[in-house]
């Protein structure tokens, strides 16, 4: 289904409020989501969200905004396909939403950008070791996977992205708890500018209870599936794949 501005004006009023929290406990319940990870990752996860629940990260004021905020991971794509869409400036992009939903969609970037907006100024904490603050504009995923209708079945969102790394392609992955949280937003804006190349146009993944390796960039696709397994590495993410990070990533 494509959907255009005027449709998307329409589902993003009726919102995310009744799409996936109903099913939060029956998710985390699941054989198929306790599977999902192991050890002490898995115990990291289930103590913090205990912990925490379904409160905010913190929120910053635009004078606590950082004066740099470093790009992290790819900072060029190479795919042409990518760079004649930048050329165009992403004029002719759509993000695909398929997968285990009722209606695929196909969003071009003006369907995104005439959504309800979420405005957040947060603190991005990469694993290296480095911290910046910077504001953040774009839809709630929620509400993109409500218009795409979630079949019972969907227990992870799975972000297929235009980049690569050692050759690869870069993925990431969140269960339907963080998506449906209301900071769980598609950004295409950055520190009131339509986001750069190096930080992820034309959209990226602000996913802000978790460390910034999750901060999925370049995003083209996102899918809704049962399980991770037989996706690529399995383990839900590039960096989980081929370094050992945790796909649990929790602050």
């Amino acid at each position: 289904m494509i959907l255009t501005r005027r449709k998307a004006l329409q589902v993003g009023a009726a919102g995310a409020g009744g799409l996936l929290l109903s099913g939060c406990d029956a998710l985390n319940d699941s054989q198929t989501f306790k599977d999902g990870l192991a050890g002490v990752g898995r115990l990291h996860e289930l103590t913090q969200r205990a912990i925490i629940g379904d409160s905010l990260a913190r929120e910053f004021t635009e004078a606590d905004m950082s004066p740099v905020f470093k790009a992290n991971g790819s900072l060029r794509v190479p795919d042409p396909a990518y760079r004649a869409l930048l050329a165009g400036g992403f004029n002719h992009w759509a993000l695909r939403v398929d997968g285990l939903v009722h209606r695929p969609l196909a969003l071009p970037l003006s369907a995104l950008q005439v959504m309800p907006q979420r405005t957040q100024i947060t603190r991005h904490d990469c694993v290296e070791g480095w911290s910046a603050i910077g504001k953040w504009q774009g839809p709630q995923l929620g509400a993109i996977l409500s218009a795409a209708g979630l079949m019972p079945g969907a227990r992870y969102v799975v972000f297929h992205c235009a980049d690569k790394l050692e050759g690869k392609p870069f993925y990431e992955s969140i269960d339907l708890v963080e998506a449906s949280h209301p900071q769980t937003i598609l950004a295409w804006r950055m520190n009131d500018a339509p986001l750069t190349e190096p930080h992820g146009a034309p959209i990226r993944l602000r996913v802000e209870r978790q460390l910034g390796y999750k901060q999925a960039k370049y995003i083209m696709r996102i899918e809704l599936r049962e399980s991770l397994a037989g996706l690529y590495g399995g383990k839900g993410g590039f960096w989980e794949d081929n370094r050992g990070y945790q796909w649990w990533a929790g602050i």
